[in-house]
């Protein structure tokens, strides 16, 4: 290490607190923006952390770009998932599953139930809402078969 006189160690302390303090008020500005969201209730958790993020950056990341990649994050991790379950685990994982697909049916129901004369919703938004009734109607049947299958094949065989 060099050896700093008096006069530069205090002007690198201070460049160090002004950089803190700006950190400082960014992520104030984040939590404001968070808390605003929050208690407004603006949307989804990936919706709060986008604006979250967007906020905290000063709108260099577009909110777009960070619910993209936490979709594919989600691609990728559920994918590793589910392929590395060992057989024994298959069939509370299809339980979980059917767990999830319930409360999807539940939003879908909604979204297929918005009233359109009041303008509240939208044609395309009871279009998305029948179709993610019925792919998640076909995941919960599609998942009780194949449970049924998987503990059918743990039962002894009668001779």
């Amino acid at each position: 290490m060099t050896d700093l006189t008096p006069a530069e160690a205090l002007e690198r302390a201070r460049e160090a607190a002004d950089a803190a303090s700006d950190a400082a008020t960014a992520a104030q500005a984040a939590a404001d923006a968070a808390q605003g969201y929050v208690a407004q209730a603006a949307g989804g958790t990936g919706d709060l952390l986008a604006d979250a993020a967007a906020a905290a950056t000063g709108g260099a990341i577009d909110p777009f770009v960070f619910r993209l990649s936490i979709f594919v994050l989600a691609i990728f991790v559920g994918y590793y998932v589910v392929w590395s379950v060992t057989p024994a685990l298959h069939t509370p994982l299809m339980a979980v599953t059917n767990a999830i697909s319930s409360v999807i049916v539940v939003g879908a129901l909604l979204a297929v139930g918005v009233d359109l004369s009041t303008g509240e919703g939208t044609l395309m938004a009871r279009v998305f809402g029948f179709l993610a009734l019925a792919m998640a109607s076909v995941n919960i049947f599609g998942g009780f078969l194949v449970t049924q299958r998987m503990l059918a094949m743990y039962k002894k065989k009668q001779r």
